[in-house]
């Protein structure tokens, strides 16, 4: 999917009233308003629940409770649609935790992806707010209502007040469910990287290593204590691992062959990518987090189903060329 499909900002601050009304117009007027909240909702749902496809259902159940609420007493609707989206969210959560069979160790989260000079300046811009995959796996980690007092607060700046009874628990005790979030998400996640062009020269620089089988090369931009998830999703099971260290992952060199084919640059949640082509269609997707100078993590998409569903323009494929030039 286009990343202007989840990208959105703004907390819960924004907004104006809006009612349900008892006419046409009344109706047209409230789809008119939410569509404006729209990005802002999507953004929210992706950093809950690291799923493209799931956030867009949890837009759409929202735009459902919003249709049958009479919101003429609301005097915030942004606001008001978020918390609603956070419990719809939060319930989702909770849904998948206990169905869930797919390792959280191996699992990538669904990228945003973006194909540099394809998209215009406003949202390129956009993209630099994006929520990198390093940070989502981090997420993935966190209890349901951690997860939801931490994105609500500290990325859209919703008051604890606003969330404790989304999380039937009083502000204090939703305040300490966002610290103790906050104190995982401070220890795991990586920390901030170099410039956009810093960042691609150095996963240039491995891709470059990778294909020519130079050891050194790779070690020299590796992080000693990089990490590597591949996720093949259930039609590639056996393509999943979880890989650490520098050494590890330089011994992976099946991993790296198809990237050695027609490749194609990518920016995916505002970081550096590459995606492999062949015979002109999407076949695994790598991106790159770098702290520093070096690559910290490696996600490494091989998910037949998830790369399909990848809207990636026929002409940009076209544009993907060998490690040779040709």
């Amino acid at each position: 999917m286009d990343a202007s499909t989840v990208e959105g900002t703004g907390g819960s601050g924004a907004g104006t009233g809006g009612g349900a009304g008892g006419g046409d117009s009344d109706a047209d007027a409230l789809a008119r308003r939410f569509d404006a909240d729209r990005g802002h909702l999507r953004a929210v749902a992706y950093r809950m629940l690291g799923s493209l496809s799931e956030a867009e259902d949890a837009v759409q159940e929202t735009w459902f409770k919003l249709s049958r609420t009479d919101v003429s007493g609301v005097a915030n609707l942004t606001g008001w649609l978020t918390t609603v989206i956070g419990r719809v969210c939060l319930d989702m959560l909770r849904s998948r935790g206990s169905r869930r069979e797919d390792p959280l160790d191996h699992f990538v989260p669904d990228p945003i992806v973006h194909v540099p000079g394809a998209g215009d300046p406003e949202h390129a811009a956009e993209l630099t707010e994006s929520v990198g995959l390093a940070l989502l796996v981090v997420l993935e980690t966190l209890a349901p209502a951690e997860r939801l007092a931490f994105v609500l607060h500290d990325m859209f700046a919703v008051a604890f007040d606003e969330i404790a009874p989304i999380v039937d628990r009083t502000p204090a005790a939703t305040r300490q469910l966002a610290s103790r979030a906050r104190r995982r998400v401070q220890d795991a996640a990586p920390g901030p990287g170099p410039d956009a062009r810093r960042q691609r020269e150095i996963a240039d620089a491995f891709l470059a290593a990778s294909q020519g089988g130079d050891f050194e090369g790779l070690l020299a931009v590796l992080d000693p204590d990089a990490v590597l998830r591949a996720d093949g999703g259930k039609l590639l099971a056996g393509a999943s691992k979880l890989v650490r260290g520098a050494e590890a992952i330089t011994r992976q060199a099946l991993m790296y062959a198809t990237f050695r084919k027609a490749s194609l640059p990518l920016v995916v949640n505002g970081q550096p990518a590459v995606l492999s082509v062949v015979d002109g269609k999407p076949s695994a997707l790598m991106a790159f987090t770098v702290v520093g100078d070096r690559i910290v993590e490696l996600h490494v998409l091989a998910d037949p189903e998830r790369i399909a569903a990848l809207d990636i323009p026929e002409e940009a494929l076209a544009r993907a060329v060998y490690p040779d030039g040709d």
